[in-house]
């Protein structure tokens, strides 16, 4: 990341919150974050939100899963960290690939790594902790 920094966070509860809430939380960093290029948005806008519904369907326990997502906008390069209180999932971020054309799910990692540069996941105590990073373009 380069020196200038600047950074944006939420905290989620699912329920009652769920990807609306990212949607409007990422309307209000862009707001803020003029020299985004409309295909970072977009691209980190995609990688965000499937990363945040893969986190409410697959690592939410029944009471459901507290997220907190931290965006650092920095020169060269946007760098979000998505952690959640939910299950641990088994899951090689690197081994991600697109299904069938005729699936109907499995698409959502595959997706993430086209459009950012960096896709990580590690279980940190009882946490989940994904981590993407995009050059800036």
């Amino acid at each position: 990341m380069s020196t200038a920094v600047s950074g944006h966070s939420i905290d989620l509860a699912c329920p009652p919150d769920d990807v609306t809430a990212v949607h409007t939380f990422l309307a209000s960093v862009w707001a803020t974050e003029p020299s985004l290029s409309d295909e970072d948005r977009m691209a980190l806008e995609l990688a965000l939100v499937e990363l945040a519904s893969n986190v409410i369907e697959h690592a939410a326990r029944p009471s459901g899963v507290a997220c907190s997502l931290r965006i650092d906008v920095g020169q060269d390069a946007v760098e979000a960290h998505l952690t959640d209180d939910g299950v641990p999932v088994p899951v090689d971020p690197s081994a991600a690939r697109l299904p069938d054309a005729l699936a109907e799910s499995g698409r959502g990692l595959a997706l993430v790594q086209m459009v950012v540069d960096d896709l990580r996941y590690e279980r940190v105590d009882d946490h989940n902790r994904w981590t993407v990073r995009r050059g800036r373009r």
